[in-house]
């Protein structure tokens, strides 16, 4: 799902947004930071939509890659037999391009809605020796059309961890939804839409940070024993950075 140009808005301070997260920290910005964005609501005006694209537009101003997905037409779990369904393949090929993710679901009777769930459970912990989600980033938002809640975020961030992501710190949970959109469906000026912002820059930031180790941060021993994989020091960029450490002491 491609952003549409959206109307002006006054909510961000294009002053005050970091776009040059990359440079700060001394990493490269070339590849763009690839970003897949889940929302769980098929209503026509679906807070949790309106509040994710406001999240892609800040995520492509930083310069990252973003994809949407539509959840509509997404079958459940066990709707379906043999080959996966076009919509389930779609998500996990999306899942398998992006190095993070952002979750964003109302909630509904305390926790998070059927429709945001559907898409996590499509996502398997591993699939023919590769794993969709492990090692990729993850920001949690959660809407509410009460008072300000966590049970969403809560719930999101334990799914996170039985997915193998790393879940940042921050998160965002927009309370009385209906009342931060105006006609055009754009957020307007308020502390939720700053925490945001706030969620957003560190997404992007603890994503450059972990590119590059993604794949030695989710090594396991227990893994290794079970493929009768030992550790190589010749080969083991670990050892040879341990003993490089321990010969410069």
């Amino acid at each position: 799902m491609s952003i549409v140009p959206p109307p002006p808005t006054t909510a961000l301070k294009p002053e005050y947004l970091d776009e040059t997260i990359a440079a700060r920290l001394g990493l490269p910005a070339d590849p763009p930071v690839r970003i897949l964005m889940l929302y769980g609501s098929l209503r026509e005006r679906s807070y949790s939509r309106l509040v994710t694209e406001e999240a892609a537009r800040l995520l492509t101003r930083m310069g990252a890659e973003v994809r949407i997905f539509d959840p509509r037409g997404l079958p459940m779990p066990d709707e379906t037999s043999g080959e996966p369904h076009p919509k389930v393949k779609e998500l996990r090929d999306l899942s398998l391009w992006s190095e993070g993710h952002v979750w964003c679901s109302p909630e509904r009777h305390g926790t998070i809605s059927a429709v945001i769930k559907n898409q996590i459970d499509h996502l398997p912990l591993s699939m023919g020796g590769i794993r969709p989600t492990q090692g990729r980033t993850l920001a949690v938002m959660q809407v509410s059309g009460g008072s300000q809640s966590f049970n969403s975020v809560n719930q999101l961030r334990q799914l996170g961890r039985w997915m193998r992501m790393f879940t940042i710190p921050n998160q965002s949970s927009v309370a009385k939804a209906f009342q931060e959109f105006d006609e055009d469906g754009r957020m307007k000026p308020s502390a939720y839409y700053d925490r945001i912002v706030d969620v957003m820059e560190e997404l992007v930031k603890f994503t450059l940070l972990l590119r590059d180790k993604r794949d030695y941060l989710v090594d396991r021993y227990s893994e290794r024993v079970e493929a009768g994989t030992p550790i190589d020091p010749v080969t083991d960029l670990s050892s040879i950075a341990l003993g490089a450490s321990l010969n410069a002491r």
